[in-house]
């Protein structure tokens, strides 16, 4: 993607945390696993992943293909768009993909889905996973190909009094805001970044990067950015 062969940094991004010694739960993979339509990309991610010895959350970006995502990753460690309980916390994975659009929407289904495991699961604290960012994230052409029903969407989880944040991908760059009850994070690409606040389709020079999520038993979720060359970082 844009000269950076996309599988060499997604490796380095995996080395470096097992370098880093941290001692995660699970893996969250917010969607865009591969882009050229293959099964065999599908296919890499259990031995590339089989390393870290941690269920995987997935969840479909606009660039996956939903059907063959499901068949490829439908085995242990992978969870699509599944739920897992860690402590006191909930993990859910939704569906923000529409066919033939790079925007998104969270449908009537996937709403009701996503209740439903809140309710059940008996965890004092919910985190969402999925794709699209439910907010603007303040780049024109970003936002043109953002999370359509956005505002409903987290009218919807401010609702569901267990809920506490959301993380997404699609965006290739870093955002952590407060939106009322809930925690909103995105996090930039294993690959290439996209240039924050442009107008129109750019990428700048930063790094690959991966974000360390830690859920409080309190209901808090803390975070930290980690680029895998913070001297390159602009």
């Amino acid at each position: 993607m844009r000269g950076t062969v996309t599988y060499d940094s997604f490796r380095s991004v995996l080395d470096d945390i097992r370098r880093s010694g941290w001692a995660a739960d699970l893996v969250a993979l917010t969607g865009d696993l591969i882009q050229d339509d293959t099964r065999e990309a599908y296919q890499h991610f259990p031995g590339m992943l089989a390393p870290l010895e941690l269920p995987v959350l997935c969840v479909p970006g606009n660039h996956d293909i939903r059907r063959m995502m499901r068949e490829e990753l439908a085995v242990e460690p992978f969870l699509y768009c599944q739920t897992l309980a860690l402590g006191n916390w909930q993990i859910i994975g939704i569906d923000s993909c529409i066919d033939g659009t790079a925007a998104g929407r969270v449908g009537r289904e996937e709403m009701a889905r996503l209740e439903a495991m809140a309710y059940a699961s008996g965890s004092g604290h919910v985190l969402v996973c999925i794709h699209h960012p439910p907010l603007p994230v303040g780049s024109r052409w970003l936002d043109s190909v953002g999370m359509q029903n956005g505002p409903e969407f987290l009218d919807y989880l401010t609702r569901i009094p267990s809920v506490r944040g959301v993380l997404f991908g699609h965006v290739h760059q870093p955002l952590d805001v407060r939106y009322r009850s809930l925690h909103i994070i995105g996090t930039p690409s294993t690959c290439r970044q996209f240039t924050i606040g442009s107008d129109d389709f750019a990428v700048d020079d930063n790094p690959p990067a991966y974000r360390r999520v830690e859920l409080h038993a309190n209901g808090e979720i803390t975070s930290e950015l980690i680029w895998l060359d913070e001297s390159r970082k602009v």
